[in-house]
């Protein structure tokens, strides 16, 4: 009986520019869900979607004339795949066309024209299109992504099947139409810029506001769940005992990250993915860049920064679809200014423990303003030039969100979170519960006791800001009461905002080596201990030379 041979599995590389839809249209087209994952703002990691015979890359977007590493990782699919899959938007076609064609021509393939909904079908429209097969001897298949047929579907992936050469020479005849979106207050000149902010920022508030509320409930019934394994594992040797049950133990920090980390990370990427989808993220970057310039940032690096505010692993790795000039910048902006969900969580609690949940605003404006001081004093005069505009295609249409596309933006921060910071935490729970049975971090605290002077803070200080350089929950050692009782408003502000931003969390900067350099890393977190402590004894003889007076 003669040996089957299996189908042949050819692959397609999707290419195309920001915001054509292509995701969008591949997951309609297979119904499957990619390899790799999505972050807010584009796809910065090459997906594949494989399906009856066909394996289709889904590659970053492209940004032309750009030296994004997302652009070039593009570019590089497009030289060892054959087949190609053109995605262009019909709103801009004749633009797309004209610059997307050269880094076709030769391949094999068809072009699909989105967003066909947003013009009006008629004849002429039609007529343009067919015009453009007859010319080229190609296939071009008009459709809104949002709701691909199933003859689209099938004719689709019937052409894929047999596709046709990108001819070199051929000149598309112009459509001539370009459809621009109608503006919203984000475009107005003088508001704009304020209801960017205050979108960008709600996100974050909402997902810490009900994750909070839900650990509050959760916290005592977990607690009480874990409490007889607790008592069962109490008395073995005292090392194990220290890394399963013990202060930094893996049952004892466990439910922390799961009862107050987990739900805030969830919501805050379901609320950022209900942005992206709807097309809103787009809009709030055009409309915060000029505000931004100035300090070495662009409207697109203040999203990533606020994507740390769910988790900073995910946001350290988006910054690939930043420039080249700008990418180590906003690295450094997340590991200084993003609080994460540990840290902004912790940081509410302790203001909460002391009855002084009103100096959330001092910290987050205070927070905010040196931020910005610190990016503006370390970034290249190439990213604070006039000259740098913001590289984005169009104006975005704002769109209704779909569950289903929420859902497939929201799933990449996910992913990074469970499979990379998951990991790291614990093995920093159980390298910490080490340190802590060999009392090394009470041995250092005791080391920095006279430090704390300097910046009018107790000697009880020094552990939780060592304990928060390591995993910023340590915070939460200021909301014990002994601690507390002693100090003053200034000084719990002071102490709070040295422990946040005196280093980026183990996590953090185990990613941005990965991401970049252990050199990187290790100058990065030098440089920003620094500027930590130079804007916290501002802080804390500013506030103590007013108290004074």
């Amino acid at each position: 009986m003669p040996l089957l041979t299996p189908p042949v599995q050819r692959s397609i590389v999707v290419i195309g520019k920001e915001n054509t839809g292509k995701s969008q249209l591949i997951a309609a087209l297979t119904g499957c869900s990619p390899y790799s994952s999505n972050f807010r703002g584009s796809t910065i990691a090459c997906e594949t979607y494989v399906r009856d015979g066909m394996t289709f890359v889904d590659t970053p977007g492209i940004l032309y004339r750009s030296d994004r590493a997302t652009t070039q990782a593009a570019l590089a699919q497009l030289q060892i795949h054959d087949v190609v899959l053109l995605v262009v938007k019909a709103t801009h076609v004749d633009e797309d066309l004209a610059d997307l064609w050269p880094l076709v021509a030769g391949k094999l393939g068809i072009v699909v024209i989105t967003f066909w909904d947003k013009i009006a079908s008629s004849g002429f429209t039609h007529s343009v299109v067919r015009d453009w097969k007859q010319a080229s001897h190609l296939e071009f298949m008009p459709v809104n992504a949002r709701n691909l047929t199933r003859t689209q579907r099938h004719e689709i992936v019937a052409s894929l099947s047999a596709p046709s050469a990108f001819p070199y020479q051929w000149q598309p005849h112009p459509a001539g139409w370009r459809i621009e979106p109608q503006p919203t207050i984000l475009e107005h000149p003088r508001v704009g810029w304020l209801v960017a902010i205050l979108l960008l920022f709600l996100p974050a508030m909402l997902a810490v506001g009900f994750a909070n509320r839900f650990a509050a409930i959760a916290d005592p019934l977990v607690q009480w769940l874990i409490k007889p394994l607790i008592d069962a594992l109490t008395g073995l040797l005292p090392l194990p005992e220290a890394m399963l049950i013990g202060r930094y133990g893996l049952l004892t920090m466990g439910p922390l990250l799961f009862v107050w980390a987990v739900p805030t990370v969830i919501l805050y990427a379901l609320f950022l993915g209900t942005y992206k989808a709807s097309g809103l993220v787009e809009r709030i970057t055009v409309a915060l860049h000029p505000l931004l310039r100035p300090f070495g940032l662009s409207g697109r690096d203040l999203v990533r920064v606020m994507m740390g505010f769910g988790c900073n692993v995910p946001a350290v790795i988006s910054t690939r679809a930043c420039s080249s000039c700008a990418r180590k910048t906003c690295i450094s902006a997340i590991a200084f200014g993003s609080a994460c969900s540990y840290q902004l969580g912790a940081t509410l609690g302790v203001f909460s423990a002391a009855n002084m949940p009103y100096l959330a605003i001092p910290y987050l404006v205070y927070l905010t303003s040196t931020t910005l001081v610190y990016t503006r004093l370390i970034a290249p005069k190439s990213a604070r030039s006039l000259q740098n505009s913001l590289m984005i295609e169009h104006r975005t249409f704002l769109e209704r969100p779909r569950l289903v596309a929420i859902w497939r933006e929201a799933q990449g921060t996910l992913y990074q979170f469970f499979t990379t910071a998951i990991p790291i935490f614990v093995a920093i729970t159980l390298i910490a519960s080490v340190l802590d049975e060999w009392n090394l971090l009470t041995a250092l605290a005791t080391i920095l006791h006279p430090l704390m002077g300097i910046f009018h803070l107790p000697s009880d200080a020094a552990l939780p800001i060592i304990l928060a350089s390591i995993r910023k929950d340590g915070l939460l050692l200021f909301a014990e009461v002994d601690t507390l009782s002693v100090l003053t408003p200034l000084q719990i502000l002071t102490g709070v905002y040295l422990a946040g931003v005196l280093l980026p969390c183990l996590v953090t900067a185990l990613t941005i080596a990965r991401e970049q350099s252990l050199r990187f890393a290790l100058i990065l977190m030098g440089r920003q201990a620094v500027a930590a402590m130079v804007f916290s004894l501002v802080l804390a003889w500013a506030g103590y030379w007013i108290e004074r007076t």
